[in-house]
């Protein structure tokens, strides 16, 4: 099994930035959304995933029913109001339906999809759920507007199947969102606009709320982007706007060779010193460093998955 970065195991970038500044970090407050990634296997193999995921990926694995219960029961007693499942493709998990199941007894629930096969073939027991105590909202991704563009990445077909699952789940009375990407200097009110009449089109509310995403690159990479000294979070940012990022308001839960752990976000499972342990109340105390490239994207764009 993996070692758990500690605290005093981490790397003096962790503290400071190359030009010897001490380094922009998050404290967190309340615990408030608790994410679990259910392992980096997709039946879809799109080149730019954030998470590297494949039919064949196994960088990060499938949590059972029963290794989640015991974060999804700590978190409960914490006062969280949300739990969320991320990919990977979560509907590919033979426990997805019991972990969605107890999840929403306690709290509303939100997974992401990329709203194919794997969706559809779980639709009649997730259909089953839409009568639990706490809603239950699916957000399903569409990467363009235009169906050519999405398929080039998805594979052919993948626009109208994942359109198919977002009418389906709409239908059956589930909460439904979207996400897409952000190109470089692109006229987001025209993207959106376009969104909207997709929307008419197919029987969809025009006001489902779409989020966009940057592209955060594959995992492992290490592009250049402005670092974040703790000069940043201050000058550039104010007390409220600090609770906005992810990191001081949600963990997340992964499984890596074998072992559960919780991470600072959905978004640096990439970096084992973002690894807080395996207890939320301790992960929770933890300051959050500013070093991980994605965070120059919650700095510079207010980037969040959290649909809270």
């Amino acid at each position: 099994m993996t070692a758990i970065i500690k605290m005093t195991d981490k790397s003096q970038e962790w503290y400071t930035t190359p030009a010897n500044e001490p380094r922009g970090y998050i404290q967190p407050g309340k615990l408030k959304e608790l994410w679990f990634h259910t392992g980096t296997r997709c039946n879809l193999a799109c080149d730019f995933c954030l998470e590297g995921s494949s039919p064949s990926d196994k960088r990060l694995a499938a949590p059972k029913f029963e290794e989640a219960k015991p974060f999804i029961d700590q978190a409960i007693s914490m006062g969280v109001e949300q739990f969320s499942f991320t990919g990977g493709e979560p509907f590919l998990v033979k426990d997805i339906i019991k972990m969605i199941d107890y999840a929403s007894q306690h709290c509303p629930v939100l997974v992401l999809t990329n709203g194919t096969e794997p969706l559809i073939k779980r639709f009649e027991s997730l259909r089953a759920l839409s009568d639990n105590p706490h809603p239950i909202s699916l957000r399903v991704s569409f990467d363009h507007l235009d169906p050519t563009a999405h398929d080039a990445h998805r594979g052919e077909g993948n626009f109208a199947k994942a359109l198919s699952g977002l009418i389906a789940l709409h239908q059956a009375g589930f909460h439904v969102s979207i996400a897409r990407h952000m190109e470089k200097d692109e006229n987001q009110a025209k993207i959106e606009q376009g969104f909207r009449q997709l929307f008419q089109l197919n029987g969809l509310p025009q006001d489902l709320h779409i989020v966009a995403f940057p592209d955060f690159l594959t995992p492992g990479s290490l592009p250049h982007v402005p670092h974040i000294s703790e000069h940043c979070m201050t000058h550039y940012q104010n007390e409220k706007s600090r609770s906005q990022f992810m990191c001081h308001s949600s963990k997340m839960v992964i499984k890596y060779q074998g072992e559960m752990q919780v991470y600072a976000c959905t978004l640096v499972d990439d970096d084992k010193e973002y690894g807080l342990g395996q207890d939320l109340v301790i992960a929770q105390q933890q300051r959050i460093s500013m070093k991980h490239h994605r965070c120059y994207s919650c700095f510079a764009y207010g980037s969040s998955c959290s649909e809270r």
